[in-house]
């Protein structure tokens, strides 16, 4: 093992040989830690809006739904197949994808540990950053499976071998980073079939292989073969994608090319106020980092794996604002980076890892154990689906998608995410009439419809108009249980009133 003076030279490329630590007992630890953060949640069906969907399609599709098609959304098919693939474990699915989300999550926290010890932190330092990366995925509505509690194992194992590559160029081994660049963009590759955002890291891992290959020693011709053959990697899962669906026939293959690539574009800015809101809010939890990260900037002489973990975050900030809807969730892919670059900072001020993890539990206990989980009154809307559904499919116009996986219930049609029909910021973006599809899911007479009184987003006027006037017609408010800052309301068609199942 090399001298702890070595371990914290700048001027060396490679830091105190992780590889050499025994490193499965850190690892063991942030399981445990990672379960101790998490599971207040394990259960809870309505931990968030996305992921209950992400639940609903995988299960769908091992009856043979077909994403797009039965049932529509953007995110891309390799994160809705590994819900696919959670629902294989016994029981609903609900627990089972929130254990397989902390393993994913405990794994990722330990690429932290490792990335931070190239950067040359101590492993109390890199232990310290790793433990901050799983106490703010909770902060930043990472306590369930939100894709990237998934995809940021893949672009942290990515992050590793790139930051490998001063030492593999010291050492002249071109071959090595042809290697490492094939791992690293396949990483990429899958993390992109799980939500498109981190082609932007993904195209920085390439291009910090491209240098690092040159500076190996390696030619040009190595260096236009290596590229192709990363991009091919790269790109690879996708193609397999779109190659299925194009299989299907131009009406499948037309309907996936929409919702995932052209769809994105129609949906409707939100107002500069929320916008503002939402950033000062995820700025405030991040402040932390982002001092840390000031700081480990200004410390000199640079490591050259400094500069690519600066280069990454950037890369990942593009990524975070591609969208521009800016939700906390969306700063998740910001944490493994950033959690990185804290971590020799925190080993230089000791005193900063109390502040910042204390920092952390405060903003724990005050968004998380304080705040009700929602979970009795989503089960309790199931119920009241099972019972009065009289074989007929009920209809969540607003609320949790959930309830179709609680209840056992078919899902009236193929935009059974609730703010696709029932809010604003869609309508126009979904390739239909929004307000017309609801009025042909209620010319059904569902037996159950669910809504809110209180709106997660402003509303589809002319959908909510259709729903409030279907409601006053034909049914009658069967259940109203807590939710957030509203309530969920089941309202049960009067006829079905007396006959229950």
């Amino acid at each position: 093992m090399a001298s702890p003076a070595s371990a914290h030279d700048p001027h060396t490329s490679v830091p105190s040989r992780p590889h050499r630590v025994a490193w499965w007992p850190w690892a063991l630890a942030l399981v445990v830690i990672a379960v101790a953060i998490r599971c207040r949640d394990f259960g809870n069906p309505v931990i968030h809006v996305d992921e209950q969907y992400y639940l609903l399609v995988g299960s769908r599709m091992l009856d043979g739904a077909v994403p797009y098609i039965d049932l529509w959304d953007r995110k891309p098919v390799g994160l809705f197949l590994i819900y696919a693939a959670i629902r294989l474990l016994p029981g609903d699915g609900i627990l089972a994808y929130q254990l397989v989300a902390t393993l994913f999550a405990a794994g990722t926290a330990a690429l932290v540990m490792y990335g931070a010890r190239r950067l040359g932190a101590a492993r109390v330092g890199a232990f310290a950053a790793a433990v901050a990366y799983l106490l703010w995925l909770s902060l930043l509505s990472g306590r369930g499976g939100q894709s990237p509690v998934f995809y940021n194992l893949f672009t942290a194992a990515a992050a590793v071998l790139t930051l490998r590559l001063p030492a593999l160029a010291a050492a002249r081994r071109p071959g090595a980073i042809v290697a490492s660049g094939a791992a690293a963009c396949l990483l990429a590759g899958l993390a992109i079939q799980t939500k498109y955002t981190p082609v932007v890291e993904g195209a920085f891992f390439g291009l910090a292989h491209s240098w690092y290959l040159r500076r190996a020693g390696g030619s040009v011709a190595m260096l236009i073969g290596a590229m192709l053959l990363w991009a091919m990697l790269g790109v690879a899962p996708t193609a397999i994608v779109v190659l299925a669906y194009w299989l299907r026939g131009p009406a499948v293959f037309a309907a996936f090319w929409f919702s995932n690539f052209a769809s994105i574009a129609l949906r409707h800015g939100y107002p500069a106020a929320k916008i503002a809101a939402r950033l000062a809010g995820t700025g405030a939890q991040l402040l932390p980092f982002i001092l840390c990260a000031v700081a480990a900037w200004r410390c000199r002489p640079r490591r050259p794996e400094t500069y690519i973990v600066f280069g990454w975050l950037g890369a990942a900030l593009v990524a975070f604002a591609m969208i521009g809807a800016f939700f906390d969730h969306y700063a998740l892919p910001l944490m493994v980076p950033l959690t990185m670059i804290a971590a020799p900072v925190l080993d230089r001020h000791r005193a900063a890892i109390v502040a910042l993890l204390g920092y952390g539990a405060l903003l724990f206990v005050a968004r998380v154990l304080l705040v009700p989980t929602d979970a009795a009154s989503a089960r309790a809307v199931a119920a009241v689906m099972r019972t009065y559904d009289g074989g007929q499919c009920p209809f969540v116009f607003a609320g949790d998608s959930v309830l179709y996986v609680l209840a056992d219930a078919c899902v009236p049609t193929p935009y059974a995410f609730p703010s696709t029909l029932a809010y604003d910021a869609e309508r126009g973006a979904t390739g239909i009439d929004e307000a017309a599809e609801v009025r042909r899911v209620l010319a059904g007479r569902p037996p159950v419809i669910v809504t809110m009184d209180e709106p997660f987003a402003p509303w589809n006027p002319d959908s909510e108009a259709a729903v409030a006037a279907a409601l006053r017609r034909d049914y009658r408010l069967s259940l109203s249980v807590p939710r957030e800052d509203g309530h969920l309301l089941a309202y049960v068609r009067r006829d079905r009133l007396s006959a229950g199942r």
